[in-house]
């Protein structure tokens, strides 16, 4: 009974003038007893306030040599960023571009490891012990014809996996990322004082065809390379302005599925219908019938896309075709909305095609991207490090997208992720579109550029804020 008073005492700091004890005699003893334990447990606290307060100037030491290292080197990053965008290379076909990463990871010390996957990187940077945190880009570009106007625009043309002659271009901010893992490379490696651990570059091949991650991952990045125990990537946004850093916890982009199916019929003279079976008409029917699918069969409450892309039949006016083909995009975001929409799919369609008496179709069900789920500790570990070295008013709570994005499979393959967005369009631009009523170029548009100088800096600081939060030293 006495220890437990005397206990609570020490334990609150206050004295209790009314502390009474079986054996006066024993109450002097109890009071010198309080007092040390009073005074020693002002001084640990005064002790974890220092060790905070050091802790806290470190980290803003780091973010101010992050910010005065970006500001000397900003020319020649956006330059490689320039370099990156006039030369891009389609999904699984990036040799140049992964020749240049390795290279650029080399000069600054990295052990790197190639060809991991098709044309992926892995660089390790190694600085004594300490957790291992991994950084990935993606190195691929898109098949489209730029139309930005700008003087280092792309003019690359190639044959792509069909054949076909194409128009290749950075639309979706890849030139960005890759110049943003460089960089930070560049910076870690030059000021190895500011942390401790393992630094895991990855330049990741084919995002844009939803294959590189698990390409690299069953290539053995995480088993034959090195298990990071986090992993991070940033994003360009379209819609954010530059200098802006958008964030979500949870689930933040979709499960992104591919379906073609060939609607079967007879064919014959566009005079004689009677004696054939229609299958553009079948298909016209099928295109509606699937829309219901989200409107009658998913809870309003989850979202649910899906989205007939492309359709092709037929040869001429006055011949009915023997076959439709039709190609579809699916999104969602839980497991058992995905299932769902398989399901509803292949039913309507076997569903119209007996309708009309028509041969079954075929359905070909394709996994696509897996959703990405950012995982909530980490992001609330590394948000208010990025918010303290970009401004807490540069940060947005991010919409969720429908869009997919290959860096969820390593957050699948059990490494805890995060993926922000980077704002990337010069405010005044965004301004002039709001004034004419018109939307901004979304990414994989013709006419999509981003703002390189802020978007590379803001992103760098960003990318910096992260990882030392993660490997940053602590105080001893």
């Amino acid at each position: 009974m006495n220890d437990r008073r005397v206990f609570v005492v020490a334990a609150t700091g206050e004295a209790d003038s009314s502390v009474s004890v079986g054996n006066q005699d024993q109450a002097p003893l109890a009071s010198r007893e309080c007092g040390r334990r009073r005074r020693w447990n002002w001084q640990f606290i005064r002790l974890l306030s220092c060790l905070a307060l050091i802790a806290s100037q470190s980290a803003v030491h780091g973010q101010e040599r992050a910010k005065q290292w970006i500001d000397e080197h900003l020319a020649e990053t956006v330059e490689l960023y320039q370099h990156f965008h006039s030369n891009p290379e389609l999904s699984f076909h990036e040799e140049q571009t992964a020749a240049r990463v390795a290279e650029e990871l080399q000069k600054v010390g990295c052990d790197v490891v190639t060809g991991v996957g098709g044309h992926g990187v892995v660089g390790l940077l190694e600085n004594g012990e300490g957790p291992t945190v991994m950084w990935r880009c993606d190195l691929d570009a898109l098949p489209v014809v730029e139309a930005t106007g700008l003087e280092y625009a792309s003019t690359v043309r190639t044959k792509d996996d069909n054949g076909v002659d194409v128009g290749v271009m950075h639309a979706c901010g890849h030139d960005i990322h890759i110049t943003n893992l460089i960089t930070a490379a560049r910076f870690f490696s030059a000021h190895r004082d500011l942390w401790q651990g393992t630094l895991m570059f990855v330049g990741q091949p084919a995002e844009e065809r939803g294959a590189g991650a698990r390409a690299m991952l069953e290539a053995g990045i995480f088993t034959q390379i090195r298990r990071p125990d986090f992993a991070l990537a940033a994003h360009v946004d379209a819609t954010l302005p530059a200098g802006m850093i958008g964030y979500r916890s949870g689930y933040a982009l979709a499960n992104v599925d591919s379906c073609d199916i060939t609607v079967n019929g007879r064919g014959g003279h566009g005079s004689f219908p009677q004696g054939c079976i229609d299958p553009i008409v079948q298909a016209a029917e099928l295109i509606l019938a699937i829309q219901t699918i989200v409107s009658r069969e998913i809870s309003p409450l989850e979202p649910a896309v899906v989205t007939v892309g492309s359709i092709h039949g037929g040869t001429k006016h006055n011949i009915i075709p023997d076959s439709c083909h039709l190609q579809l995009t699916i999104r969602s975001y839980s497991p058992e909305v995905r299932q769902q929409l398989k399901e509803g799919i292949l039913r309507r369609a076997n569903a119209v095609a007996e309708t009309y008496g028509a041969p079954a179709p075929t359905v070909v069900y394709s996994e696509g991207t897996p959703a990405l789920f950012n995982d909530e500790a980490l992001v609330d570990r590394i948000v208010p490090a990025i918010a303290a070295a970009v401004g807490e008013e540069k940060l947005v709570l991010a919409d969720k997208s429908m869009g997919g994005e290959d860096f969820s499979r390593y957050g699948i393959a059990g490494v805890p992720i995060f993926m922000f967005r980077l704002g990337s369009v010069d405010p005044e631009r965004l301004d002039e579109f709001a004034r004419r009523g018109t939307t901004p170029p979304s990414l994989h548009s013709a006419e999509y550029y981003p703002a390189a100088d802020e978007t590379l800096r803001t992103g760098f600081t960003a990318t910096v804020a992260a990882i030392l939060d993660l490997v940053g030293k602590r105080p001893r």
